[in-house]
């Protein structure tokens, strides 16, 4: 299978929302656990992310496999980034396919993207602690462990995401 990686058009946001929002309901990763989850309803809007960020699509014989948020430097999609530092935001593969190097090729995109700016010198994301497979993908791709930077998303609640980062 070959994975073409393009920025995403208006005629994918619903599709790229659905893979999204249903892949982290499926793999039990939204705190409610269910599509009310505030979460959801913010996976599933590609068309707000694709205007404060760039957001790429996977395809392969023009289906959408998965897609990322690709944040280019501090801004209203950022969560980590710091001056100097793009991020990595909402990567997700739709279910049938997994395991082909999908995420793969999205994390690479991410950083090419990265490397040809010319001033971004790191890239970050954030994880949660139980995605153990998205772990795997971006150590081998070199990012490593930042525990200093992992913080709460909901003010009060034990919830805590992890960050990663890669230097350029």
């Amino acid at each position: 299978m070959t994975i073409l990686i393009r920025p995403a058009e208006p005629t994918d946001y619903e599709t790229l929302g659905d893979i999204t929002a249903r892949a982290y309901l499926n793999d039990g990763l939204l705190a409610f656990g269910d599509d009310a989850d505030w979460y959801f309803q913010e996976l599933r809007n590609v068309a707000k992310r694709a205007a404060e960020a760039d957001v790429l699509v996977a395809t392969a014989d023009d289906r959408i496999l998965g897609g990322v948020t690709y944040v280019p430097s501090p801004g209203p999609m950022a969560e980590l980034a710091r001056p100097g530092e793009a991020e990595i935001r909402m990567l997700a593969v739709s279910h049938e396919a997994r395991g082909q190097g999908v995420g793969q090729a999205l994390v690479q995109a991410c950083i090419d993207r990265a490397s040809a700016a010319g001033s971004i010198t790191g890239l970050v994301l954030c994880t949660q602690p139980t995605m153990h497979t998205a772990h795997r993908l971006y150590e081998r791709f070199g990012f490593t462990r930042a525990p200093e930077r992992d913080w709460r998303p909901v003010p009060g609640d034990d919830f805590t995401l992890l960050t990663y980062e890669l230097t350029l």
